[in-house]
């Protein structure tokens, strides 16, 4: 039970970070405006739909031949001139980061059953 303790206090660590509360305050600052919200949400779904294009590719699957990248770069280039956008996305670039570091922590531990 020690290790689910620890993966407790880790969460929590996690959410009292200020890379969190920063990206949570600047989303619902964001989320709390329809129209800002439509188009992160827009922005999220072309960025995965742009993801599994690129998984298709891998795979040598058949893949809708729209450009859906150049969409994705020209809805940021938009989005990223509105100050509040912008910081949330750095926010979440932040945010991301120290995730990715926390995992490579865990990974790193136990690369050698892996």
């Amino acid at each position: 039970m020690e290790i689910y303790d620890t993966a407790n206090r880790l969460a929590e660590e996690i959410k009292n970070s200020v890379q969190y509360k920063k990206l949570k305050e600047s989303k619902d600052k964001l989320f709390s405006d329809p129209k800002k919200k439509s188009l992160i949400e827009e922005f999220e779904k072309l960025k995965q739909e742009v993801q599994i294009m690129e998984i298709k590719r891998e795979n040598n699957a058949e893949i809708d031949e729209e450009d859906k990248k150049v969409k994705v770069a020209r809805l940021y280039n938009v989005l990223i001139e509105n100050k509040d956008i912008k910081e949330y996305f750095d926010y979440e670039i932040e945010f991301s980061r120290l995730m990715a570091d926390v995992n490579k922590i865990i990974g790193d531990a136990i690369k050698d059953v892996i």
